[in-house]
Parts: structure tokens; C-alpha cells; sequence
């Protein structure tokens, strides 16, 4: 058994002993879910017309809420409605409270959805945070909302991008069972997806905290209380993201134009831009992640435990690794953190619906090797037949071109009509279609694979 297996084998055994209840009897679980979220729907006020943000056609209606369980929510239907609904799960994600701007700003930005004919329901989640069932069981409850006021759609498919695209392959997973003979989500379309589950997704970015204080000293200062990285921060810190910047600008020069920075500061840039294999653009927001949001993970949803460790990796790309992999700090995960993360973050595959994923092979937040490491939980859950993934030669993140996404969403549904699975070469001539209508042009590569994940990130060791 070699070592990858070995310490999935160790977590795999640890969860079954101590990940709550709904990871030990799926079944189970699913069905409390589902009530629980029925119970919720049917308690939430009814959702009140609104003005749509600008940007959707004309005479689309627009509607608003907060459910019961204290998310805010936006509706749109167009006029000329297809009858299917597309359920989004936003990316992020966001700390602290949800704020309703946010569901209103992901219905501007996924106005094409509306402009294509479908109508579209975001929530904003009732939490903040790291928290994937959860977000889950909002996108659901906001689904019965829909049904239950406003109409029974022929056809709903739940869309995922980023981070959500992990919130919504989960609540494929939880909500699988058919109600009255039919499924809740008829098909799934995850874009730009963090698909590698909470438990592997983030090993990148403790490597960047530790190999940037191994360069940098600053994060902590030495003057500060030192902690270990895995926990992002310290309980209580009042550290800013504009102090934390201005910490990186000193010693790499991240902000500065490149004919201004010192050797020194260019070295270390360099150096960190290398190892950690990221673009200079995507630094401070990996490492604000790698800061907020693994303080959230650690301390709001596993008690102080650490579910990320370093032990074995072998960071290359300085100009003396032996030097380097002596100063960075090591660190081992705690078995009972990581079953916790993964109960609740990880994927199992079980998904029976169509299953159609898009990634940017350039992508600079999610790595695009993410999509094979999803490849293998669908494989292991023996459902491939159900998954078809596509690649843009792209280079962003959180938006493509306008055309991609109906020609996504439209062979996702006729995948889900018709039984017959598309290929990439169908998506991408359906897009010169759409591109006659939507600006912005077609960039699919059909011939793409994504390679594996630990190409990209530094294995470690059990």
C-alpha cells in the first residue's frame, strides 16, 4: 500500500468512527435532510416581487426573500421561460453574515442564465463560512420555495461554481432520492469547481503559508505571539487583509511594478510564484484564504483541530530546496479533524443524475487538476457513465465568455432529456451557435485532460 493510499485508508477508517451520524447511514441522513429542509420551506414567508438588477431582459420577473432558516435569496424568471429552473450555489465562500447584495450581485453576474431562457434562484446561505452540507441544505430549501410558490419547473438542474461547485455535487449526493418518482435535481453543471473535497482542495495552501514564513518572517512578525499556519490565525487576531498586504508588498514587492522591486524582493516572489505553482495575480487571495478561512475551518467548524498537515512534501523550485525544505514548518493532521472536515466537505461520488463539469485549464484559483481528482471519487463510486467533463483554454476564475454557459446548460438538459450523453465537441459546436447571439466568442479545447492533483500539489506523507 503506498502512502497516499495509506493515509486515505486512515482517514476513511476515522471517519467511519467519528464523523457524525449522517456520514455512518447516508440513507438516513439524506431523509432527515430532506425533512428538515421541507419543514423550513414550508415555514419561509412567501418570496416578494422586486426590481431585478440591471442587466436581465426586459419584463423578467424578479423576487426576493429571506427563508426561515435566516438565508436571503434571489428569483428571476424571464418571460419566454423554458420551464427549467437552474438552482445556483455561489463560490466564496463568504465570512461572517450573509448580506442579500450577495444573491442580487450572483444573479447579475449569471444574468446569461435568465437571457437564455432559464429561470434562476440563488441564496445567499444562512452562514458564513467554510460549512458545505449546510450551504446544501439551503440550495434545497430554496428549491421547495420555488415549487411551492411560485411553480413546479419540467426540469431543475443545480449549478455550482467554485466552491460551490463542492455545495452542489454534495447536495447531488444528499438529495439523490427521487420524491414522488421524481428527482429533486434533474442534472448538474459544475463550473470551475473546487472538487477535490475540504480534506484535499486546501494542502496547497498551508504549502504557501509555510514556504512564505520560511521566506518572509512576517506572518506571524517575530515580534507577534508565534502559532501554528494550520490554523490561519490566532484566536482573537485583529490582523487586517490591508495589513496583511501590506506585509506581503514589503517582502515580495506584490504590489509594486516589477522594474521597483528589490532583488531581494523579486527573489522571494519568484521563489514563492514557483514552488507553490500559482501566477502572481492569485498570491494575496490564496493567501487571505489560507489565513480567514482556515481560522473558520479550524475554529468554527472543527474546534480547534487541525485537518492539514505537511509531513513528507518535498517543495522544488527554489534556488536551494535542501535549504528550504530544512526552514519550512511540518505539521500532521489530526485524524479526528480530518474525518470532521471530510464528513462534511469531501465527496463520495454518489450522484445518479447527468453530471457535466467545465474548468479553465488555467484557471488561477481552483486548479484545473481538481477535475481529476473528481474523476477518480466518481470512478470509485462506479458512476463515470454520469459524468462528461469539458475544458476552456481560459486563464480566469469566477466568469467566462457569455456563450459557454448556455451552451453548457443546454446540452446538460438535452443530456438529461434524452439519455445520450454529449461529447466536448457537441458543447463546443453548440457554442459557435449561442456566439452569434451572446458576445464574447467560444474557447472550449476538446481534446483536453486534466492531469492528477498531486502533479500540481506537493504530495504528503501519512
Amino acid at each position: 500500500m503506498n502512502a497516499r493510499v495509506a493515509r486515505w485508508a486512515v482517514v476513511f477508517g476515522a471517519a467511519c468512527m467519528l464523523a457524525p451520524a449522517h456520514a455512518q447511514a447516508p440513507t438516513q441522513a439524506r431523509t432527515e435532510a430532506t425533512t428538515q429542509a421541507t419543514t423550513q420551506a414550508q415555514q419561509s414567508a412567501p418570496p416578494q416581487p422586486a426590481q431585478c438588477p440591471a442587466g436581465l431582459p426586459a419584463a423578467t420577473r424578479c423576487l426576493t426573500g429571506q427563508d426561515s432558516a435566516g438565508a436571503f435569496y434571489w428569483i428571476a424568471i424571464p418571460a419566454a421561460w423554458n420551464q427549467v429552473l437552474v438552482m445556483h450555489a455561489h463560490g466564496g465562500p463568504e465570512l461572517g453574515e450573509p448580506r442579500a447584495q450577495r444573491s442580487a450581485d450572483d444573479l447579475t453576474r449569471w444574468g446569461i442564465t435568465v437571457k437564455a431562457g432559464y429561470a434562476w434562484a440563488g441564496s445567499t446561505f444562512r452562514q458564513g463560512g467554510v460549512e458545505v452540507r449546510a450551504a446544501a441544505e439551503d440550495t434545497e430549501r430554496l428549491r421547495q420555495i420555488f415549487e411551492a410558490q411560485i411553480a413546479k419547473p419540467k426540469l431543475t438542474l443545480l449549478h455550482g461554481q467554485s466552491w460551490g461547485a463542492g455545495v452542489a455535487a454534495k447536495g447531488a449526493e444528499m438529495y439523490a432520492a427521487s420524491v414522488n418518482g421524481r428527482s429533486r435535481y434533474d442534472g448538474v453543471l459544475l463550473t470551475s469547481g473546487v472538487l477535490g473535497g475540504g480534506t484535499r482542495s486546501y494542502d496547497f495552501r498551508l504549502d504557501l503559508r509555510v514556504v512564505y514564513q520560511a521566506l518572509c518572517n512576517n506572518h506571524p512578525l517575530p515580534s507577534e505571539p508565534p502559532y501554528p499556519l494550520w490554523q490561519g490565525l490566532p484566536r482573537g487576531s485583529q490582523l487586517s487583509r490591508t495589513d496583511l498586504a501590506q506585509r506581503v508588498n514589503a517582502c515580495t514587492g506584490l504590489n509594486l511594478p516589477a522594474s521597483q522591486r528589490s532583488a531581494d524582493q523579486q527573489r522571494k516572489l519568484s521563489t514563492l510564484l514557483t514552488v507553490i505553482r500559482i501566477p502572481e495575480r492569485s498570491l494575496q487571495g490564496h493567501l487571505n484564504w489560507g489565513t480567514w478561512h482556515f481560522a473558520d475551518v479550524v475554529f468554527k467548524r472543527l474546534n480547534g483541530g487541525n485537518p492539514w498537515g505537511n509531513t513528507g512534501a518535498g517543495y522544488v523550485g527554489s534556488d536551494d530546496d535542501t535549504a528550504l525544505n530544512r526552514s519550512v514548518a511540518r505539521y500532521r493532521a489530526d485524524p479526528e479533524a480530518v474525518a470532521r472536515l471530510a464528513a462534511d466537505a469531501d465527496l463520495t461520488g454518489a450522484v445518479k443524475v447527468p453530471v457535466l463539469t467545465a474548468h479553465a485549464v488555467h484557471d488561477p484559483v481552483a486548479f484545473v487538476e481538481l477535475e481529476n481528482a473528481f474523476l477518480q471519487t466518481m470512478q470509485r463510486a462506479g458512476n463515470t457513465k454520469n459524468l462528461l467533463q469539458v475544458f476552456t483554454d481560459e486563464a480566469e476564475h469566477s466568469y467566462w465568455s457569455d456563450p459557454e454557459y448556455p451552451a453548457l446548460l443546454s446540452a446538460l438538459q438535452a443530456w438529461v432529456e434524452s439519455g445520450n450523453r454529449p461529447s466536448a465537441q457537441s458543447i463546443s459546436d453548440a457554442c459557435k451557435r449561442f456566439a452569434a447571439v451572446y458576445a464574447g466568442g467560444c474557447h472550449f479545447d476538446v481534446n483536453y485532460q486534466a492531469q492528477p492533483l498531486n502533479t500540481r500539489v506537493v504530495p504528503r506523507l501519512p
